[in-house]
């Protein structure tokens, strides 16, 4: 990389700008009163000024007049203001290099500074070294040397020196973690690893490729697949864990690199570079190969029972016509039986008379194997397709090392048996076999004189399967199903947590101050409903009822709206990537994986972010596009474009999007709301999603968004088409890495559960969900109902408050885990749902969670204006989508891709199209509101409080895309537009 460009220009402001703002200057650079009598002993108005200068430079940024390397008009003005001289007069001392040589060195004397020297660079090096021991980042590295330099007394020397100072640190650093990693590797293990680069007549390919290439489609040969791979990786040995030394985020740039590389590619690496990330990818595949076996078992295994529960309603809907023969058949015989017990009369005769007893007879078996099919548990169905299971399950069950807190775990016992039926070919299960599943599964496999062989294994890797998700069962070596506590935070780190976050170290401390409000509020929210004092609130034949919310935007503001929309001027997409990129800075965030260099064809990175985010691909990019071509978009998104750029990116965008003064109208930034926008997957044999019967009959998958209150979508997801919300909502919440600072949070029903509720209390979130089943949800208390009086019927069970106090310490060690980040908020949340029997966590959660939904509750009940704040934030969201709809429409917005990477970069592009178009509209809002008040049109802020920057009918994203032609006008602002015209692309 060239030195100069270590750091942006922009970073470099950032590090060693003289500010610009008053408060900033006045911060930075206001004399005591001791600075002020070094200055006055100076003769003459430029002396005193100059002299003031480089004693206000020397403490901030903390270099001298000749390295600053900028301007200080700005600071030569501030300071003559404060002494009274005129700023003229710093003209005057500029012109003498020899008073401002001396001056310089009589201020550093007095300040306790020396010069940098020579002798210096060691230190900045190795400053520079330890702060790049996870980061390849210029800043964070820059600020290390330069933190190092002002602890040592040491005047800043010129930012070149820097920054050649902390290139050779970051330098110094891969070769450290380069050689922490071959530390822990042998030389034989050197020598299978680099037999992985030499191709396999028997693959085709180069074992390192066969490797990587990892079938995602949920099939039992794929299994088998993936389990071959697995033992080719485990077969080279190499240790777990991080090797001693070695950051993590280094060890996942080494796996970034060697999977992003071929062998062509590594070929041309140093040896040790070269085995170092060989070593690293193939660890790193050990754990991912692990996952995918088991996350492909997962779901085959789960697709058998939803297949089978899937026809045992389609055979019980085929039946309607029988059940209701048989229905009105019985409903004659008890009528019969009725008439009989009335009059006296012989039940036979009169049931004979009537039905026909024959008639009932003839249909005894029909109406047995209606109540059979009604009754069928779904285990039956899938042992039905035992053999699908025979295909993979002794291979998994023999290749992965399961284990469980203790040793004789009924699931390990009962796998061992299934390991030791397939070893000695029996058939037959013994009659005291291990049974780790519910009562009724062991009456069907006990049902005859020997347990069924299908329906046992069936049964015990459905059980293997709930107790993997919910890590009660583990697999060494695996990353998305280790132990369940692995996930956590060491016990040593939970109080410093805990104190940041304000949160009691008792649960009975939180009890009573919650309790206690909850107890006032209760008391209060009765006598205002008994005396009808809640808008829109009524209580009547024993159910709440809630009027809906209403449309609050005025016609002034639709008005408003319209007249602004129709000023936006007309521009392709292509032009407005190109202009925020150029305003925000965003395509510097996308650095190259190998080098740590910024791209410098802005035009093919940006035309690969839009391929994801259009739904296009790269080729089919590459054919609509002029000025990019085929082979450097391939080589752009390869190098550049992975999930750490692209949050990198969207940060940046939503930073500065945050930092427009318009933006304060739709918001400040501290509220926002995340809802689930649907995606069909392709058809047929490409499909790569979930079927959701909400969604329809067709398999797709969804793109979880948070949106701020200032329409920023700030952060995507994907999940899974048939996976619950709720547990995403705090992914998105927390480490977002933007400049938000959110405290209140909207989501729809779906996003709501109980865990979420307390979870954001203690994160310091204001949860409010839009709960569509309000009137079901019950209020929860620690007193007993009868003592709410008239609210009884509105009153679920208490609290069980002993389940809280029991495992508070628990509670609080997954709150700091969650703050810290060392577990996603969705994976632990899935993992405490996964559990048959109902954890004991879970269980507290969800108890201290339903304090906070009731006062949630009172506080929806009593507050029509959080009612309209929520449905405001919701509608957010809902314009989001609209305009996602309207960017990813390429094959019909369906989405092919099957990995989840993949479809991630998907999400991830289409989220960083969206906020570039909302950062661009912003821009043109301003000017069309500056227009309309030139005009003599008012345009209050409450007014343009109910506008939007997520409008797209004047951006074209159609036709071809012209790369070359958008760069070129990048930058230069657009007249508005007098009359609304399309573009192409």
């Amino acid at each position: 990389m060239a030195r100069r460009d270590l750091l942006t220009d922009a970073e470099r402001r950032e590090l060693f700008c003289i500010p610009a703002d008053p408060d900033g200057l006045a911060r930075c650079f206001t004399l005591s009163r001791a600075d002020r009598d070094l200055v006055a002993a100076r003769r003459g108005d430029a002396s005193k000024l100059g002299y003031a200068v480089q004693l206000a430079l020397l403490r901030h940024p903390g270099t001298t007049l000749a390295n600053l390397g900028q301007p200080v008009e700005t600071l030569v003005a501030w300071m003559a203001r404060r002494l009274e001289i005129p700023p003229t007069a710093f003209a005057r001392y500029a012109r003498r290099p020899q008073t401002v040589t001396d001056h310089a060195r009589e201020l550093a004397a007095a300040l306790g500074l020396r010069p940098a020297t020579g002798a210096d660079l060691p230190l900045m090096v190795e400053a520079a070294a330890e702060a790049a021991r996870g980061t390849d980042a210029g800043a964070p590295i820059a600020a290390a040397v330069v933190e190092a330099l002002r602890r040592a007394r040491v005047i800043l020397p010129a930012t070149a020196v820097i920054e050649r100072a902390a290139i050779a640190g970051r330098a110094r650093a891969r070769r450290r973690a380069t050689e922490a990693v071959l530390g822990a590797v042998t030389e034989a293990q050197v020598a299978e690893l680099e037999r992985l680069l030499e191709v396999d007549t028997a693959l085709g390919v180069t074992p390192f490729a066969w490797l990587k290439a990892v079938p995602v489609a949920p099939k039992a040969d794929h299994v088998r697949e993936l389990l071959d791979r697995l033992r080719l990786a485990r077969a080279i040995g190499l240790p777990a864990g991080v090797p001693a030394g070695v950051h993590e985020a280094r060890l996942e740039r080494f796996v970034r690199e060697g999977h992003a590389s071929d062998a062509h590619q590594l070929a041309r690496y140093s040896a040790r570079r070269r085995r170092a990330i060989l070593a690293a990818t193939v660890a790193d595949l050990e754990a991912r190969l692990t996952d995918a076996v088991l996350d492909m078992a997962d779901r085959l295994i789960g697709g058998l029972f939803a297949r089978a529960r899937n026809a045992a309603r389609r055979r019980y809907a085929a039946s309607a016509g029988d059940v209701g023969r048989l229905m009105r058949l019985f409903h004659g015989t008890i009528d019969a039986l009725a008439a009989a017990q009335e009059g006296d009369l012989d039940a036979f005769e009169a049931v004979d008379e009537a039905v026909g007893w024959a008639r009932l007879l003839q249909v005894r078996g029909e109406v047995a194997e209606l109540a059979d099919l009604a009754e069928e548990d779904p285990l039956l169905r899938a042992a039905g397709r035992w053999r699908t299971l025979r295909k993979f399950a002794p291979d998994l069950i023999g290749a992965l090392e399961f284990r469980a807190a203790r040793a004789d775990n009924p699931v390990l016992a009962a796998l061992r048996l299934l390991v030791e039926l397939d070893r000695s070919g029996r058939r037959e299960v013994p009659p005291d076999a291990p049974m780790p599943f519910r009562r009724a599964w062991r009456r069907l496999v006990t049902a005859g004189e020997t347990p069924d062989r299908r329906l046992y294994e069936t049964a015990v890797l459905a059980t293997l399967r709930d107790r993997l998700r919910s890590g009660d069962v583990w697999v060494e070596r695996s990353s998305g199903y280790r132990r369940f506590d692995s996930y956590l935070l060491p016990a040593g780190g939970v109080p410093a947590a805990v104190t940041e976050l304000g949160l009691p170290a008792t649960a009975d401390e939180w009890l009573a101050t919650r309790g206690a409000e909850l107890d006032r509020r209760l008391r209060h929210f009765a006598r205002r409903l008994k005396r009808g004092e809640l808008e829109g609130v009524e209580f009547r034949d024993g159910r709440l009822h809630v009027a809906p919310v209403r449309a609050s935007a005025p016609p002034e503001a639709l008005a408003l709206a319209g007249a602004i929309e129709a000023l936006m001027p007309a521009a392709r997409i292509t032009e407005v990537l190109h202009d925020v990129a150029r305003a925000t800075g965003f395509a510097a965030a996308f650095t190259n994986l190998r080098t740590g260099e910024r791209c410098e064809d802005e035009s093919a990175l940006l035309a690969a972010v839009l391929a994801d985010a259009t739904n296009l691909g790269l080729g089919r990019m590459a054919a609509a596009s002029h000025g990019v071509t085929r082979d450097r978009l391939v080589w752009t998104a390869d190098a550049y474009i992975r999930p750490e750029t692209y949050r990198a990116a969207l940060a940046r965008i939503i930073d500065a999007h945050h930092a427009l003064p318009v933006a304060a109208a739709w918001g400040d930034g501290t509220t926002s709301s995340s809802d689930r926008q649907f995606f069909r997957s392709a058809r047929r044999g490409d499909a790569a999603g979930e079927v959701n019967a909400r969604y329809g009959p067709d398999p797709g998958l969804g793109f979880y968004t948070h949106v701020s209150d200032q329409h920023g979508p700030f952060s995507a997801r994907v999940m899974s088409a048939t996976s619950h919300e709720a547990p995403y909502v705090l992914d998105g919440l927390l480490h977002h890495g933007t400049a938000l600072r959110i405290g209140t949070h909207f989501v729809d029903t779906g996003g709501a559960s109980d865990h979420v509720f307390i979870l954001c209390v203690m994160l310091g979130i204001r949860f409010c969900p839009r709960l569509r089943d309000f009137a079901d949800r019950r209020l929860a208390t620690l007193e007993p109902a009868s003592a709410y009086g008239d609210l009884a019927p509105l009153m679920g069970r208490r609290i069980k408050a002993d389940v809280a106090r029991e495992h508070w310490l628990e509670v609080l060690r997954l709150v700091a885990s969650l703050r810290a980040g060392t577990v996603l908020p969705s994976a632990m949340l899935k993992k405490l749902a996964a559990y048959r029997r109902q954890n004991q966590l879970d269980l507290a959660l969800q108890e201290l969670g339903r304090v906070e939904r009731t006062l949630f509750m009172l506080d929806w009940l009593e507050s029509p204006q959080l009612r309209r704040r929520c449905q405001a934030g919701l509608n957010k969201s809902e314009q989001r989508h609209a305009l996602a709809q309207a960017v990813f429409t390429f094959k019909q917005g369906r989405v092919a891709d099957r990995g989840h990477d993949a479809q991630q970069f998907r999400a991830s592009g289409l989220n960083l199209v969206i906020a570039a178009i909302v950062y661009w509209n912003s821009t043109y809002i301003t000017d069309a509101v500056s227009h309309l008040r030139a005009k003599g049109q008012p345009v209050p802020d409450e007014l343009l409080a109910h506008t939007s920057p997520l409008t797209w009918e004047h951006i074209g994203f159609s036709g071809d895309f012209l790369w070359d032609r958008a760069a070129a006008t990048a930058g230069r602002r657009r007249p508005l537009s007098q009359g609304r015209g399309r573009m192409a692309a």
